[in-house]
């Protein structure tokens, strides 16, 4: 296991991380610090548990809307998949019927 150093509203904090993933935690860290430095403008240094808790609930906000807007539309590959399920399924039914 991996550890980083991070900085999160202007202080440090170690964190934990599989091999080779330290990149794209310090990348996260830094995102999840704007938004914590953002609420800190907004209401103000409440202490860093407030301010990580309200941070992380905006991140989760994003999260949910992303997930929300996510539409999948079929692709001509999706159409080709389902014909060849359907031919499969109709061969085992005639093989099972022939039993």
């Amino acid at each position: 296991m991996a550890t980083v150093t991070v900085e999160i509203n202007g202080r440090p904090h170690q964190v934990g991380c599989a091999e080779g993933q330290e990149k794209r935690v310090m990348a996260l860290a830094a995102q999840f610090d704007q938004h914590v430095r953002q609420v800190a403008g907004d209401v103000g240094q409440v202490g860093d548990l407030r301010l990580f808790l309200m941070a992380g609930l905006l991140l989760a906000d994003e999260n949910a809307d992303l997930k929300s807007n996510v539409q999948l539309q079929p692709t001509a590959d999706d159409a080709a998949v389902v014909e060849a399920l359907n031919m499969a399924a109709e061969r085992i039914e005639k093989l099972a019927a022939g039993l």
